[in-house]
């Protein structure tokens, strides 16, 4: 279409250094998967480019820091692919909230209800397609044989390239529940608890998954399911959320279905007040680019990290979890008012989907605590080991920026 109205083809090329050697380019937008997002930033922003990278921004939370030290340390414009940032109802749904027209919040709850079907059992090393230059995908990963059917979308559940749906379709609502929170630091402890069920397959991510977390001043809870599922309605409110948001205020409920929109009910599940409308997040990028200043980001680097972090957060908890029968009621998440609630209403949802819960076991995380401050664990090297992973070389995110 472009060379026809006189514009040059685009050029294509399979190792972004190469890319990267090109003077007249201004931008990069990074949309790999996950596991390749903090290190082709940090190398786009070291040779002098401005970036777009799309959510979870990192990998793991040493990264991430990474990502945000290389774009102060070189002064580049970095936005994060989290595109609700830029929805006209959501920013007004936020400022309502900030306002404190929904009084004190005492729990952001954010959800990620998408179904996800089997991945399928591969039996054995499966061969990369022949358009993929696996050593390059790899990049950063250990080199190992692809063990999945379809290679394409479906690293996202395997730990050494995804994190899971939580750190997939997960990190949009995640970043939501911060953003309506206020929080521009990570919480002071985490928990997770969940599990792969209703079939068997070759993936590590857990479709069921649970987080708790704390700030101290204020909880949150995510949950995944990738098993059929009906809309969470809090309350009284007439309608919920399956793939959104539940802001739980002394005056009411805030419900965020979607990416563009926001209702307010008041404790008798009344209507209050809606907020509509949606954005244009790389307009916004392209703004920020032009006027050389990241505070017009409405994504900046920043907040793509302390938000890609809590998805990390729970994975390592429960990465680091044992297995627990269902059967054996434990008081494993104390501190967490919302905690039996959320674990009764788990045990619903998978006996109805089937699934005979006296037969199944679930990893239970410990629970972790956080330092905000120095982005580590307090007395659990096991825990803090995750926060980074060995990097293949010459695929290294530095240690320092």
């Amino acid at each position: 279409g472009l060379t026809k109205k006189g514009f040059p083809a685009p050029k294509a090329f399979t190792d972004i250094r190469k890319l990267l050697e090109m003077k007249e380019l201004d931008a990069v937008s990074i949309a790999t998967p996950n596991h390749w997002h903090s290190l082709a930033a940090i190398w786009a922003m070291q040779a002098g480019k401005d970036v777009y990278v799309e959510k979870p921004v990192s990998h793991n939370i040493f990264e991430g820091r990474i990502l945000v030290d290389t774009a102060r340390k070189y002064g580049r414009i970095c936005q994060a692919g989290t595109q609700c940032r830029s929805s006209k109802g959501l920013i007004e749904a936020m400022a309502y909230l900030h306002e404190g027209k929904l009084g004190k919040i005492s729990l952001a709850r954010a959800l990620c209800y998408k179904g996800r079907n089997s991945i399928g059992i591969a039996g054995s090393p499966q061969t990369p397609p022949t358009s993929v230059d696996y050593d390059l995908w790899l990049g950063p990963a250990p080199k190992k044989d692809v063990l999945r059917k379809n290679f394409h979308y479906d690293w996202h559940w395997f730990w050494d390239y995804g994190n899971g749906d939580i750190g997939n379709q997960g990190v949009h609502e995640m970043d939501k529940a911060r953003w309506g929170l206020g929080k521009d630091t990570l919480p002071i402890s985490v928990q997770s608890f969940g599990g792969r069920f209703g079939y068997k397959d070759d993936a590590e991510t857990p479709n069921t998954e649970v987080a708790f977390y704390d700030w101290g001043d204020v909880q949150m809870t995510f949950e995944v399911r990738g098993l059929k599922t009906d809309d969470l309605k809090p309350g009284k409110a007439p309608s919920g959320a399956k793939v959104g948001n539940l802001f739980y205020g002394e005056k009411g409920v805030m419900v965020c279905p979607n990416y563009s929109d926001a209702t307010v009910f008041d404790n008798d599940g009344n209507k209050v007040i809606e907020f509509k409308g949606g954005g244009n997040h790389f307009r916004n990028f392209i703004d920020a680019m032009r006027s050389g200043n990241s505070t017009d980001l409405h994504a900046e680097i920043l907040d793509g990290h302390l938000s890609s972090a809590l998805c990390h957060l729970p994975n390592v908890s429960y990465r680091l979890g044992t297995k627990q029968p269902f059967n054996k009621k434990t008081n494993a998440f104390g501190d967490y008012k919302d905690a039996a609630d959320t674990f009764q209403r788990v045990e619903d949802h998978l006996a109805a989907n089937g699934i005979v819960l006296d037969n199944e076991e679930y990893f239970v995380g410990p629970k972790l605590t956080f330092d905000p401050k120095k982005e580590q664990f307090t007395g659990n090297s096991k825990a803090n080991a995750l926060l980074t992973r060995e990097y293949r070389s010459p695929f290294t995110v530095p240690k320092k920026a």
